[in-house]
């Protein structure tokens, strides 16, 4: 049976005790399976290899309840289609009194698990999508409506825009904004800064942003205004990777739909609306075969970074200042 996520606590897990949450919003999922265990006991973790290696002692302990007096809720991370006939032998033998919550990765409509779970009565199918701006800054306002934190809409979304559209970085985040004000102190954007390291990762992801986009002049004066050092040059490399891996999908919409708004506006996960300019600005900028070459480039670079630590602030400038240089500078 198909469930909406926010439809959570209104699951009987009595009545359907075996859950799958699955999808790539990781944050969402983990934030479902704490709501879900809220105020329970007899909790047991797994994962689904651990299971699949020792299936007959698994399914035995299961049947006999020998090891599960105090145990009465099993979580498997990591689940696939390989799980299924598991399941189906526990399901068929209608096992009491034990709730399985299965989280999964993304599962297209071909999945054998998916279709199982999203038809038979007994179990419920939650799918997770990835957040957009719009969710992300919903979370934020409740959060900080709920703990009584006083921060502007600028503030806010400076917070959500910079969680790269990850749920669980950007809770993280609004802890910290949360322990600080404990004491009654007001948080300014310079709180802000300081206490979610945005000083460090706005620059770093500022410098690759401007890079990619040949922001020549913009690029330099990064470089000379943060004097990044050796220990910055792994996050730095990580960065650049995980931007152009976005962009080669994003330069493949392109190409196929020959409309760059309409590549924007249909990007999952959605691109914050700081950030639409200079990514079309990276788009037409590159090739998909250009992309390609660059990460291959990155991939060995950070290998020598990691053997030739000391020299490896060297060889991401000289990459980056190769980068702005390539093509017709601004």
């Amino acid at each position: 049976m198909i469930t909406k996520a926010y439809e959570l606590n209104k699951i009987n897990l009595n009545q359907s005790p075996f859950i799958l949450l699955y999808g790539k919003n990781e944050g969402f999922k983990n934030q479902a399976i704490t709501q879900i265990l809220k105020n329970k006991d007899g909790i047991s973790k797994y994962e689904e290899k651990e299971i699949l290696e020792n299936s007959e002692n698994f399914l035995e302990s299961i049947f006999s309840m020998s090891l599960f007096e105090s145990e009465k809720i099993l979580v498997i991370k990591r689940t696939t289609d390989k799980i299924l006939n598991i399941l189906t032998e526990i399901i068929q033998k209608d096992v009491k009194d034990i709730i399985f919550i299965l989280s999964a990765d993304i599962l297209d409509k071909k999945s054998k698990l998916r279709s199982f779970f999203e038809k038979d009565k007994k179990c419920i199918c939650i799918p997770f999508y990835p957040d957009n701006e719009q969710t992300l800054s919903r979370l934020a306002f409740s959060f900080l409506r709920e703990k009584n934190i006083s921060l502007s809409s600028s503030d806010i979304n400076l917070v959500v825009s910079k969680s790269n559209g990850d749920r669980k970085i950007l809770l993280s985040e609004l802890n910290k904004l949360e322990y600080y004000s404990k004491d009654g102190k007001k948080i300014t954007t310079e709180h802000i800064m300081k206490l979610t390291n945005l000083i460090e990762n706005f620059s770093i992801s500022e410098l690759v942003d401007n890079c990619l986009a040949n922001n020549t002049r913009k690029t330099k004066n990064i470089l000379i205004e943060n004097n990044f050092g050796n220990e910055d040059c792994i996050l730095i490399v990580r960065t650049f990777l995980n931007k152009l891996k976005r962009i080669l999908k994003l330069c493949a919409e392109f190409q196929e739909n020959k409309d760059i708004n309409l590549t924007i506006a249909s990007a999952k996960p959605a691109i914050f609306w700081k950030d639409k300019d200079i990514t079309k600005q990276q788009i037409l900028r590159w090739s998909p075969n250009e992309i390609k070459e660059i990460i291959y480039k990155l991939n060995n670079i950070e290998l020598m970074v990691k053997k030739n630590f000391g020299n490896s602030i060297n060889l991401i400038t000289d990459f980056i200042l190769s980068q702005v240089s390539s093509k017709t500078n601004n």
